[in-house]
């Protein structure tokens, strides 16, 4: 099956196993979504990721999602750039997610990193997606 946005799939991936109390969820590895697992993992929204490697060449990541008090600790994830709609920002534009409480992941020059990160950095890009 062919799909035309694989960050999308993934976030709908994670969105369904935590509607679903799920420990760990699956998804087709890229650059891209372990870069953006990197920071999510970094933020505490996950526990870990892992590559696992196949014979016929083809490799998944394994998600560990990370639950506290009974919920998950991610309450939304949105996709915000899309591929009909890409939606790039300066570095004085960067949205601010639930008043600073959420992240928006940002794809930048200087790699894939998050808002405040981002800010400090003083570089703008392509807000991937925005999680609370």
């Amino acid at each position: 099956m062919s799909v035309n946005d694989p960050l999308g799939d993934m976030l709908t991936r994670i969105r369904n196993a935590i509607g679903r109390n799920k420990p760990k969820v699956s998804t087709p590895a890229s650059r891209l979504r372990a870069r953006v697992l990197d920071v999510l993992k970094s933020e505490g929204y996950i526990r870990d990721y892992s590559q696992i490697d196949y014979d016929n060449g083809k490799s998944e990541i394994e998600i560990e999602l990370k639950y506290a008090e009974g919920g998950s600790v991610i309450r939304e994830i949105a996709r915000v750039s899309k591929p009909g709609r890409r939606v790039y920002v300066s570095v004085r534009s960067i949205p601010q997610v639930a008043n600073g409480l959420g992240i928006a992941i940002l794809s930048t020059p200087k790699g894939v990193m998050a808002d405040h990160e981002a800010r400090e950095q003083n570089v703008g890009g392509e807000v991937l997606c925005q999680i609370f």
